[in-house]
């Protein structure tokens, strides 16, 4: 996965400059660096730029930035930056700006050095622009801290990493086999909605497109595919050679189309899977390795909810489609399932392969990979409309560690929301999500709410 790419914005008042307080001058710009060297060490790729005091070095500033392409802003105040010099251009880009609150000085008290006070006030020009972003209606993130003490530039890169997932929906392609599941009404959107609201556009595949892909693949690539899925998953069933071998030419076309098509996510209708559609065989396994890659996926014809969780998966790896399947009163968690499509990349143990009889449609029978999802703080992530907006509620949650699991050769993971299970079902249905969701692990709350109201949804939030 390429780094994200952000741009590190310092801001300053030429008043200093002015009164040729250079000092002040030479140790900002020596910690901007150590920030921006700071903020590498977190994995990302950091455009600098000179220091900005007023409006053209804030335009100059930001014109780079999007020239460079960056994914979002990091502001960092130097000191007092008057917010009528930045805020037209900030304001007006629609770069995502997560704002770096940090000062040099650690101890602060009445017994430090008085001269510090010019070095350590940006606190105040922060409140400025954060005051009049809120005013313009600019979404922006905040994290608070001293560096290197605190742990400020974690937080910064989760927010970046949120803001960088939003940005990267729009212009994207979501490629779906078969429409969607005749019945399932919770999850539709149209294509002008799809492309109006999220800026995606539908693919559809043609049953004599992904026939001639079938039918390009090589012996020496499903040979390869096998290889790779012996080595890697756990056998707990009789695989025949010719159930595999199958198996893996309809998924190997799948992922030729999704090149093909340069589509960011996708989805499979189960019940279309017929010669006539392009297909023999339901392409579980490679919408589980496809997920393990990075490539959003939903089932059921779901082009939102396979978007959506591939927008998040480019912020946060660990991601996965889900959906909620049953209870467990007694402890207080729902299993997680699906037919046969999980993210690989966050199982527990290593997954299991077997061949299954598929008895839900015409489609032939399919070798499957299965697993439990891992242990770990997780965020529920739900997308769906009410009667006149886009939502998206989001809610911590607990994966429970599967000690004692008799659920082999099954999709399964068991959530725990953070309130008892009964209050938590009803918030979520009353709030009325849609039964496909995703799952975030080691992400926050803010982080994720920062996400949604850069894709200007309204996010419901459930703790």
């Amino acid at each position: 996965m390429n780094k994200i790419k952000i741009g590190l914005m310092c801001l300053y008042i030429k008043l200093y400059d002015d009164c040729k307080l250079q000092e002040i001058r030479d140790r900002s710009e020596a910690f901007y660096e150590k920030l921006a060297q700071a903020l590498e060490g977190e994995g990302f790729e950091v455009v600098r730029n000179p220091i900005c005091c007023v409006k053209d070095e804030f335009q100059a500033c930001v014109d780079k930035f999007e020239a460079e392409g960056v994914q979002c802003m990091v502001t960092w105040h130097a000191a007092y930056s008057p917010s009528l010099e930045s805020i037209d251009v900030l304001a007006a880009t629609k770069l995502p700006i997560v704002v770096l609150d940090t000062t040099e000085t650690l101890d602060f008290s009445p017994t430090s050095d008085p001269a510090e006070i010019n070095m350590n006030h940006g606190i105040h020009g922060v409140m400025d622009m954060t005051n009049m972003l809120m005013r313009r209606g600019k979404p922006y993130a905040i994290a608070a801290g001293h560096y290197p003490t605190s742990d400020v530039i974690k937080k910064t890169a989760g927010l970046v990493r949120a803001a960088a997932g939003a940005v990267s929906l729009k212009g994207t392609k979501v490629g779906t086999i078969g429409g969607s599941f005749d019945g399932m009404g919770d999850f539709l959107i149209s294509d002008k909605e799809l492309l109006e609201t999220f800026g995606v556009t539908a693919v559809y595949a043609k049953g004599d497109e992904l026939t001639a892909l079938r039918n390009e693949v090589t012996d020496e690539e499903i040979k390869a595919e096998i290889e790779y899925d012996m080595a890697n998953f756990q056998p707990i069933s009789e695989i025949s050679a010719e159930t595999h071998e199958k198996t893996e030419r309809n998924c190997l076309a799948v992922r030729k189309w999704i090149e093909k098509e340069d589509l960011s996510a996708f989805t499979v209708n189960f019940r279309e899977i017929r010669p006539e559609n392009g297909l023999v065989v339901m392409p579980f396994v490679e919408a589980s390795k496809a997920m393990a890659r990075g490539v959003g996926y939903a089932g059921e014809g779901d082009v939102l909810t396979a978007s959506i969780t591939g927008a998040l998966m480019r912020g946060f790896p660990e991601t996965a489609f889900v959906e909620i399947f049953c209870p467990d009163w007694k402890n207080g968690s729902v299993c997680l399932s699906h037919m046969g499509e999980i993210n690989l990349a966050l199982t527990a143990q290593k997954p299991e392969i077997k061949e299954i009889p598929f008895v839900f449609g015409e489609a032939d029978d399919p070798v499957v990979c299965y697993g439990c999802y891992k242990s770990g703080e997780a965020v529920f992530v739900n997308v769906y409309r009410d009667e006149d907006k886009y939502n998206m509620l989001i809610s911590p949650v607990e994966m429970l560690d599967n000690e004692g699991d008799k659920f082999a050769g099954t999709v399964r993971g068991w959530m725990k929301p953070k309130m008892p299970l009964g209050d938590f079902l009803e918030k979520i249905s009353r709030a009325g999500v849609t039964h496909h969701s995703s799952l975030v692990y080691n992400a926050s709350l803010e982080e994720l709410e920062f996400f949604g109201k850069i894709l200007g949804l309204n996010v419901v939030v459930v703790k």
